[in-house]
């Protein structure tokens, strides 16, 4: 069986860089091309004959290039976070009309994949909840993809909203955070930090907490290489990696 063809779009970023390391190490894998800012990403795909492009750039060109990869016909895998819903939707659309399927994740470490789910099956039961998402100081967007990702799902599960018992009145404006699908979304950004979500839970005289932890950058290469191989021959975009587990 031949090695799947990869293109990394962002090959010059610290995430980039991880994902060079990775698909090259990968016996299956192999880097065809490697592209940055500037780059012509159409003619780069279509000379380098790739089957999937790993796009980790920036929010602000991410949608612009998972365009550019469904038009030359090939698989994106989108690390890349920021990606509004009805960005998702058009280009699911995309996809669709061309037959071409591959993959949007907010995540790819397993345990935050994990920590989404156990998040989506707790609001059944506890539909009192906030997330808090800790990142690096040098993103720039904000809540994090993840973050989004989990407040849909537990918008989702949960059977209310529950009511506020008293009339909130922000001091400082931003000091609730930020309302994500119904749901209370803070974030913080300081160095030393990777990429780090917790979900509280709030009860009848308990708590519940769940928290996920990317220590290294290395924690998101096997979900990336893990999707690379599954996007291929798929005729849908999915959102999540869940969907490819």
């Amino acid at each position: 069986m031949k090695n799947i063809r990869v293109l990394v779009n962002g090959a010059k970023g610290r995430m980039g860089q991880e994902v060079v390391k990775a698909v090259t190490a990968a016996a299956d894998l192999e880097i065809v091309d490697q592209t940055d800012l500037g780059d012509d990403l159409i003619a780069r795909i279509k000379a380098s004959q790739a089957q999937a492009v790993v796009d980790f750039t920036t929010a602000a060109v991410a949608f612009e290039n998972t365009r550019k990869i469904l038009e030359a016909g090939v698989h994106p895998v989108v690390g890349t976070s920021g990606l509004l819903a009805e960005q998702v939707a058009e280009l699911q659309q995309m996809a669709k009309d061309k037959d071409i399927g591959g993959l949007i994740a907010p995540n790819f470490a397993i345990g935050a994949v994990l920590l989404m789910k156990y998040a989506q099956d707790a609001a059944k039961y506890l539909p009192d909840v906030e997330v808090i998402e800790l990142h690096h100081n040098r993103k720039a967007d904000a809540p994090s993809g993840t973050a989004v990702k989990t407040a849909q799902l537990i918008a989702e599960a949960r059977q209310e909203i529950p009511k506020a018992l008293v009339e909130e009145k922000e001091l400082f404006e931003g000091a609730r955070g930020s309302e994500v699908h119904g749901v209370r979304v803070h974030s913080l950004r300081l160095p030393g930090l990777v990429a780090h979500q917790e979900v509280i839970f709030g009860g009848t005289g308990e708590t519940l907490t769940i928290r996920h932890d990317s220590i290294h950058r290395e924690s998101f290469m096997p979900g990336v290489c893990l999707a690379c191989r599954k996007v291929i021959g798929t005729q849908q975009l999915f959102y999540g990696l869940e969907h490819l587990l």
